[in-house]
């Protein structure tokens, strides 16, 4: 299957290369990253095969994620899409979740704040309303250890999941982020 590419104004949706590993080696193993997905830092085995997953994603579903590229640089910075991870997590039995892809998205650190998690975020969710023929959100994401939700990633839900009529319809999982 060939991975769509999604050009927003300063990102480039693609697929993932090989030669992304060493980037998303450093950003799933950094702690400012993961503290709220699983709060543990990935070893460079388990960022290997996050690659893979994202991969086959998109060959088993026709979904999958995507490298975040900074247009203007050209570096990869971090990865966004749908995925079905199959995942039981607390509270899913109030929600008919299976099947329904998941939404997530890391970004380094070294670009938060810039406003790239809204930007790709809301050209994931057009991607997905002409893909995806039924959808709506729920919203559930985990706790770090100290029982916070990572504020600036809550916000952008809001602002391009739930921001009325035009997003009222759709059922995508967001369950993490950075």
């Amino acid at each position: 299957m060939q991975i769509p590419v999604i050009e927003t104004e300063r990102l480039r949706l693609r697929a993932h290369r090989p030669e992304d590993f060493e980037v998303a080696a450093r950003i799933w193993g950094d702690e400012k990253v993961v503290r709220f997905i699983g709060g543990k830092p990935s070893t460079r085995q388990a960022s290997w095969g996050r690659l893979l997953n994202y991969a086959g994603h998109w060959q088993f579903m026709g979904f999958g994620y995507w490298a975040v590229e900074e247009k203007a640089s050209g570096q990869y910075v971090g990865d966004i899409g749908f995925a079905d991870f199959k995942r039981d997590f607390e509270g899913a039995e109030k929600f008919d979740v299976k099947g329904v892809p998941e939404m997530g998205w890391v970004l380094s650190p070294s670009v938060h704040g810039k406003g790239y998690a809204t930007e790709a975020v809301s050209a994931a969710l057009a991607w997905a309303d002409a893909h995806f023929s039924k959808l709506s959100v729920f919203k559930k994401f985990p706790r770090n250890a100290g029982g916070k939700i990572h504020i600036p990633s809550d916000l952008v839900v809001d602002q391009w999941a739930l921001d009325g009529e035009s997003r009222s319809h759709r059922d995508i999982l967001l369950l993490h982020d950075v």
